[in-house]
């Protein structure tokens, strides 16, 4: 499933060619994605202006001049492709989408002449118009935890998250309650990053009292630097994930630890091997000799 540095890479791509325009025609070629779209949703936006795209954890959304916002996540296997022409395509790793028509599912046709394709072989992403009044009661967005590049989040909001806790670290980096966004990829590299075992307690983080420690500092620190590189480098491209001018993403070739198994840990001086384990039925990556 796509993670942050994907929907962001994701809605950097769209921005151009969405926000500020309208929706002049919306063809909705199969309604029933993860939870069916409203039957009215291709009149409900038509002739309205994307004023604003943002994203929150891994949901794309767009705020509309009806007072709506569309939120869209891309489930699985789901992606945008923006067509400025026909015919015309950006990117060098371009795949032919001639192939995939059958799984174009929702096309918005925009003001600024670009047509906007939302493709999802798994049909597991989905679209819904949510009152903006009413977004934060919103269910798939209300219990979320903070944006992990923003300024709130630091080392003592992830310490008090923490405190307490008798999971993992692991399992509680994944938690979207604790912080938003962040998926198996991302929480193992950060892991590495941080020099901290998957397997270490969660409340390990945070003193007695919930305040911060090193642990957490390094942490934090290393959760933004994964993240904002894996953002540059326009996040990881292991099955499905295509940038929305057709590129791949390219942070996978800076996997330090991720799908590594059995290779040698790249800490200068370390002698560790990375090894994977099971934990809550997702594959873990790390090096056991220098993540403590």
């Amino acid at each position: 499933m796509p993670e942050l540095p994907e929907v962001e890479t994701v809605r950097r791509g769209l921005e151009p060619a969405m926000e500020g325009e309208r929706f002049v025609k919306v063809d909705v070629r199969r309604g029933d994605l993860r939870w069916p779209l409203p039957k009215d949703f291709a009149q409900r936006l038509k002739g309205k202006t994307v004023t604003g795209l943002g994203r929150r954890a891994k949901y794309l959304l767009a705020d509309l001049s009806s007072g709506d916002v569309l939120v869209m996540h891309l489930g699985m296997s789901g992606s945008f492709h923006v067509f400025h022409e026909k015919g015309k395509h950006l990117g060098r790793y371009y795949h032919d989408r001639s192939k995939h028509v059958a799984h174009d599912h929702v096309v918005f046709h925009m003001s600024s002449g670009a047509s906007v394709t939302f493709n999802d072989p798994r049909r597991f992403g989905s679209m819904k118009l949510v009152a903006r009044d009413k977004l934060d009661a919103e269910p798939l967005l209300k219990g979320l935890g903070p944006e992990p590049l923003g300024n709130e989040f630091d080392a003592a909001m992830l310490a008090r998250a923490c405190h307490g806790k008798k999971t993992s670290l692991k399992a509680a980096l994944l938690d979207q309650r604790v912080v938003a966004g962040l998926g198996n990829i991302y929480v193992c590299e950060a892991l590495y990053c941080g020099r901290l075992s998957p397997k270490r307690q969660a409340s390990t983080i945070a003193g007695r009292n919930g305040e911060s420690n090193e642990r957490a500092e390094r942490l934090v620190e290393a959760i933004k630097a994964v993240l904002q590189a894996a953002i540059k480098a326009g996040g990881s491209s292991l099955r499905d994930h295509r940038q929305t001018d057709g590129d791949l993403g390219m942070f996978q070739h800076d996997f330090q630890v991720y799908d590594r198994e059995g290779e040698p840990c790249r800490t200068p001086g370390c002698k560790g091997i990375v090894k994977r384990i099971v934990q809550n039925g997702r594959s873990t990556f790390y090096c056991p000799i220098c993540q403590k």
